[in-house]
């Protein structure tokens, strides 16, 4: 009992140790990691890989030796993708699939098939997502309900489909792409979004009750990103504590590698931020956002 116990808080210090590396210096920790290939044999499966952080997390998994399993509805750009990634990285493995996530049965098919062709899904990245959403009661029901629906409900059929090849398989690694609007409730267009993001949040986190309740080798981890210019939104207005895809991606991958089971993207400010928000009265999170 007493050498289990020591090697519990030994093995619960060594992880807090790199979840605060990884979450002060991103680039730092995933250069160390990159020179130790610490992916290499392992495979993981992102959705909404043909653009923005999706299109960023597989280059750097790929950078780190892990075999990738990409997915979106622009096959066009996951086969440059797949391209550009094997040409760099020859000892890797990259398939792609086409892949609508508002078609909830092909998200079972689809990570089947890649669950056949790799033998094996290490993790799961749910990442595909949209941000279109309108103020309530402003007539754009149908805009809100197709927001609503692609980032809970396809993240929720994207959650099942990854969790029964990992119960099946006895281990995994689940990762879900929240934000840090579920932090609160928000006003204008960010309401519909937000509110789905934090439904997404709350699934995350019911999922790792029960692999704890059930005492299941699976990880799973939340991650909340902050403000990350990518083409998405590269026209939009400047906003506040906002990093480019570079510097949002690394810290994302370096939050995932660390086996977070939440964390906010970049760590500073958006973990203060996010303390913040949850407790600051509604009217100054308004101003805030």
């Amino acid at each position: 009992m007493q050498n289990k116990l020591i090697n519990l808080v030994t093995k619960s210090a060594k992880q807090s140790k790199n979840q605060l590396f990884s979450a002060i210096q991103p680039a730092r920790y995933l250069k160390d990691l990159s020179k130790q290939q610490i992916g290499r044999g392992k495979t993981v499966l992102i959705t909404g890989a043909s653009s923005g952080l999706g299109e960023g997390m597989a280059r750097l998994f790929a950078k780190l030796g892990y075999n990738l399993a990409i997915c979106a509805r622009r096959t066009d750009r996951l086969g440059s993708l797949q391209a550009e990634l094997m040409a760099a990285y020859p000892d890797i493995r990259v398939e792609y699939r086409a892949l609508d996530v508002s078609d909830y049965d092909a998200i079972f098919d689809v990570f089947d098939a890649f669950a056949t062709d790799f033998g094996h899904i290490d993790r799961v990245v749910v990442n595909a997502g949209v941000g279109d959403s309108r103020r309530i009661g402003k007539g754009r029901f149908d805009t809100n309900r197709r927001t609503v629906e692609i980032n809970f409900v396809s993240a929720l059929a994207q959650c099942e489909a990854a969790m029964n090849i990992f119960r099946a398989q006895n281990s995994g690694h689940l990762v879900v792409i929240s934000s840090m609007s579920a932090m609160r409730g928000l006003p204008k267009h960010l309401t519909a979004y937000g509110a789905s993001k934090a439904g997404l949040a709350h699934l995350a986190e019911g999922i790792r009750a029960d692999m704890l309740l059930t005492k299941l080798p699976i990880k799973v981890s939340t991650i909340y990103p902050g403000y990350i210019r990518t083409e998405i939104n590269e026209n939009a207005k400047p906003l506040p504590f906002e990093v480019d895809a570079d510097t949002g991606t690394k810290s994302i991958v370096a939050a995932i590698e660390a086996g977070v089971d939440e964390a906010c993207v970049p760590s500073l400010p958006w973990s203060i931020v996010g303390q913040a928000m949850k407790h600051l009265p509604l009217q100054v999170v308004n101003k805030v956002n």
